[in-house]
């Protein structure tokens, strides 16, 4: 175990980029032992878990290559879709924005379909980078994201896209301004347990379905990024890794509205010194 964690630190010194898929929780028994409280916490526990597997699993061909990106996979744990179940499955993401590059959207994309084995991903909700203590999101931080998304929507890779936490006033002039509108605005109900009447009417008016959700402002900073990194790679130097994104995927079968699969897919880059 000693060696391959020795290994494990030596792949991570070496890489740029640093991949990160769970795979299909719903078969993780290890989550059923603890549940956790919150979406961050189960993230945190789930990166360093597949981590921590990971490493057990390091093939003595792979500290040879020492790739330039390191795909950390639990591979008996993804289940990619086959073409003969996908008319009966929807795929829906959520994308939670670390790092201000709009590029980053079509490689968390392109990565969540040819992990799960799809050509198109059915919906995908975007959360952007938080913001400095104190600056409120505006239509000018939105719209690089927003073009990005539509791009990807034009060029069949998603069939709708949505947004998360937007407010009335907000959510109108990204509708107005916008050429592909928002399908789903999801709304935070810890910080409103009552859906705000405007937002409610605005949404009926224009047909935007209102969605809940619970995760936090910030799913996972960058400093619990790092000590999940560490959890998993015992003895690891993790501070010059810098979290791009992180991607929640649901797997559900329409017919029976159960999800089949979910899971995170993780990116981060390493800042040269």
């Amino acid at each position: 175990m000693e060696k391959q964690n020795s290994a494990a630190i030596l792949l991570l010194k070496q890489a740029t980029t640093l991949n990160i898929h769970t795979g299909n929780l719903v078969n993780w028994s290890r989550l059923k032992k603890k549940c956790p409280s919150s979406t961050s916490e189960e993230l945190q526990g789930c990166i360093g878990q597949t981590l921590s597997e990971w490493c057990t699993k390091i093939a003595p061909t792979l500290e040879k290559e020492a790739p330039s990106t390191l795909e950390c996979t639990l591979t008996q744990a993804t289940e990619a879709i086959t073409p003969e179940e996908r008319e009966e499955l929807k795929v829906s993401v959520k994308l939670f924005l670390s790092g201000s590059d709009p590029a980053s959207i079509r490689i968390a994309v392109d990565l969540a379909c040819s992990t799960l084995g799809v050509s198109q991903l059915d919906s995908v909700m975007i959360a952007p980078p938080p913001l400095p203590e104190g600056v409120s999101l505006t239509l000018e931080h939105l719209q690089p994201y927003w073009e990005e998304l539509e791009n990807l929507l034009q060029s069949h890779k998603i069939a709708a896209i949505g947004t998360s936490d937007l407010d009335k006033p907000l959510l109108e002039q990204l509708y107005t301004w916008a050429q592909v509108k928002p399908s789903s605005n999801q709304v935070n109900l810890a910080s409103c347990c009552v859906m705000p009447p405007d937002l409610t009417a605005f949404a009926k008016e224009y047909d935007i379905q209102l969605l809940t959700h619970n995760d936090t402002k910030e799913l996972i900073t960058e400093t619990s990024f790092q000590e999940s990194v560490s959890e998993g790679v015992k003895d690891a130097v993790v501070a010059n890794w810098s979290l791009e994104w992180v991607l929640r995927y649901s797997i559900i079968v329409k017919s029976r509205g159960i999800i089949k699969s979910k899971g995170y897919l993780v990116q981060a880059k390493r800042i040269r010194s």
